[in-house]
Parts: C-alpha cells; sequence; structure tokens
C-alpha cells in the first residue's frame, strides 16, 4: 500500500546531526540561528527506534521544504563491541539526494562540514556539491546559515543570531534541570530550546526595531 502524501512545510529545515555531548555546542547554534531565521529545525529525536523508524525518517524528510546535514563528525565509535563509523548521517542524507532528484522544486538539501575539501575525501559521491564551512564553530554555523537562508526584508546579522544562541545556552542547565534531563538530545529538551531560542530571538527584533530610527 502506498504512503500517503506527506504536506510539506514551507519553513521547516530537517537537522541531520550527530546526537553527541561532544556536538552539544554546534547544535545548539543550529537549533537558535534556524530559530532566529524564523524557520523551523525538524530532528528525529521523537521517531522511537524499530521497524517503522526508516519510514518515520522518511516521512519527516519529506515533510520539510530544506534540510541541513552537518558531516562534521568524521571518526570512529569506540564503544563495544567494536570501533566502527556511523553511518546514520549520510544514509539520511542519501534519502534527502534521492527525495531532491524526485521533487527537484519541492526540496533543497545541503550539506555543511568543518574543514574544507574534506567531505571531497569521505564522500567523493557529492564531489560538485560545495558544503557550506563552519569551522567547528557557533558563529560558523550562523555565517553558514545565513549565506543559504537570505531574507529579503529583516535579514538577521551573525552578532544577532549570537544572541539568541548565548541566551539558550545559559538557559539550557535550567531547562534540563525542570525536566528532570541528563542530556539535550531529548525530544522535550529539544522543543523547549526551540521555545527559548523565539524567544530570545523575538526580543531581539523587538530591540531592533525600537532602536531603529524614525523615517
Amino acid at each position: 500500500m502506498a504512503r500517503d502524501v506527506v504536506k510539506i512545510a514551507q519553513d521547516a529545515v530537517f537537522l541531520n546531526i550527530p546526537y553527541d555531548e561532544r556536538f552539544r555546542i554546534l547544535y545548539l547554534a543550529y537549533i537558535a540561528g534556524l530559530v532566529h531565521l524564523g524557520l523551523e529545525p525538524r530532528v528525529t529525536l521523537s521517531i522511537p527506534s524499530g521497524k517503522r523508524r526508516l519510514g518515520k525518517i522518511s516521512e519527516l524528510i519529506e515533510s520539510c521544504r530544506y534540510s541541513i546535514h552537518d558531516l562534521s563528525w568524521v571518526g570512529l565509535d569506540r564503544n563495544p563491541p567494536y570501533p566502527t563509523p556511523r553511518f546514520n548521517m549520510p544514509f539520511e542524507l542519501g534519502l534527502a539526494v534521492e527525495w531532491q532528484r524526485l521533487n527537484p522544486a519541492r526540496y533543497i538539501w545541503f550539506a555543511f562540514e568543518k574543514k574544507s575539501y574534506r567531505l571531497q575525501k569521505s564522500l567523493s559521491d557529492l564531489n560538485g556539491s560545495d558544503p557550506q564551512i563552519h569551522q567547528g564553530t557557533a558563529s560558523g554555523v550562523m555565517r553558514e546559515l545565513r549565506n543559504i537562508f537570505k531574507r529579503t526584508r529583516n535579514q538577521p546579522t551573525v552578532p544577532e543570531m549570537m544572541s539568541t544562541f548565548h541566551t539558550i545556552t545559559r538557559r539550557y542547565p535550567s531547562i534540563l534541570a525542570r525536566a528532570g534531563a541528563t542530556s539535550v538530545f531529548e525530544a522535550r529538551i529539544f522543543d523547549d530550546l526551540c521555545y527559548e531560542a523565539r524567544g530570545a530571538a523575538l526580543s531581539a527584533d523587538l530591540l531592533k526595531k525600537s532602536a531603529a530610527p524614525d523615517r
């Protein structure tokens, strides 16, 4: 039986990143930057494991107008029983590439990396598709998000986006404490971070408008 057609949210961005504490700063940066740009980040955290997980991930990708795939976390997972690379992120990028091939007018994907030219080595099939290079910094993430999502009006600056990032960075420990959570990589925490980022971005926009000279 064919799946129902998934409705596309024009401001939604599927965010394909590693759920690793060492990636926390960039995770918060993506949330803050996308929200400040007026976009809605979506992640797989709320999708349960099981035989339907792959179908749910595909539906999530197909429900978004855009996707971002951060492939900067190159390395081996050294947990037992064997040191192995993690293939989930490039696999999900493959799903996105195929979805765009089938729907070129409805979907756009972007690859992000930490170092120039490394993606050409680790995933040479993407040669010809230039990744966004963020140098592994929050400000680099903001810069590259701003480059790919150009708004015709009220385009935020990198410092304004960083202000939202600093706000949720300060607040995330209390968000975890209220939820009794130990990791930012939980579905409820993700929702709370997006809520805090929206409030911070709105406050920054109101302050910017109040400071603008009357015309």
